[in-house]
């Protein structure tokens, strides 16, 4: 893993990765790298308008580059249920790949379409929800992988099973600590029942350190704090390393051969940046009954029932 970057990405012709988020930031590089090595990628992103204006760009970038825009909203579980659908109806269509990549960071207050507190609805439902409904096609799909992307930050904050809503006092960084703290617990969880079933697909976890993107400034633009997006604008120049770098560790959880089921890849110097390495994650993030229950919840509060894996493997004979 020393030294690994985008020239040690396997060849990726004949292989179909969805990539959330796509349209900027991490997910545009993600998708960008993969694009490079022949992939099939397609751009699931919220915005018509950024989606295929990020597929005319990274065509552009890439020359000859299969690359298609497909709308998805995280933050309406309709939405996530119209995208799979249309996956599903277009035909025999082989998924090796799906980067559960897109997110919202420390917003102030705001519900999903579905009443969901946003950072918990977009971060952590709608990707279980995606994952869910488009499992049969990654189940067919022999060598496949679902890599969700979490953040350093999940130190910050366990969930609370009891409030995973935020109901009883909304604070922005633990809401956003809690919800990448559920995208592992997420991932341990589908890493035990895929091992229970057979283990494929691999679920594995990345997390891309401080990166240069918009997500750090969308909060304070929402909420026209001017001066704030100044300020962490400067510090992105200064401090941050580029998308293309905060890209490579789930460019390596996605093609490096090897791959370890429940693993979590991070940058190597001290979680902020570098070549990919083994991060470091909380205990709480592999507590099976926290993670079923997790599980369980999350079934009830999107209806997607995962019948492929509905047996918690604690209770399989």
């Amino acid at each position: 893993m020393s030294g690994w970057s985008e020239h040690d990405i396997p060849d990726q012709h004949g292989r179909t990765a969805i990539v959330t988020g796509a349209n900027s930031g991490l997910g545009h590089a993600t998708a960008r790298a993969l694009a490079r090595r022949g992939a099939r990628v397609v751009l699931a992103c919220r915005s018509a308008e950024r989606g295929t204006a990020a597929r005319d760009r990274l065509r552009a970038e890439v020359p000859g580059a299969d690359v298609e825009f497909a709308p998805l909203d995280l933050a309406d579980l309709e939405s996530v249920r119209g995208f799979a659908d249309a996956w599903r109806t277009a035909g025999d269509r082989r998924l090796d790949l799906l980067v559960n990549n897109a997110g919202v960071m420390a917003l102030p207050h705001r519900l999903t379409a579905d009443g969901f507190e946003m950072q918990f609805g977009v971060n952590h439902l709608g990707h279980f929800a995606l994952t869910g409904l488009l499992l049969p096609s990654l189940l067919a799909t022999p060598g496949s992988r679902i890599v969700t992307v979490s953040s350093f930050m999940h130190h910050t904050a366990n969930i609370d099973i009891h409030d995973l809503n935020s109901t009883r006092g909304y604070r922005r960084w633990t809401a956003y600590g809690r919800s990448k703290t559920a995208n592992l617990l997420f991932v341990h969880e589908l890493a035990r029942r895929l091992a229970a079933r057979g283990g494929h697909p691999v679920a594995t976890a990345a997390h891309p350190g401080y990166a240069r993107t918009n997500l750090q400034t969308a909060a304070p633009r929402m909420e026209g704090r001017r001066s704030a997006e100044r300020v962490i604008e400067l510090g992105n120049l200064l401090l941050a390393q580029s998308a293309e770098a905060g890209a490579l560790p789930t460019l390596y959880a996605a093609t490096a051969p090897g791959v370890r089921p429940d693993s979590f890849t991070g940058p190597a110097v001290l979680a902020w940046r570098g070549a990919p390495a083994p991060a470091r994650r909380a205990r709480w993030t592999t507590d099976d009954r926290a993670s079923g229950r997790l599980w369980e919840e999350s079934v009830r509060l999107t209806g997607v029932t995962w019948p492929e894996l509905a047996t918690d493997p604690d209770t399989a004979s």
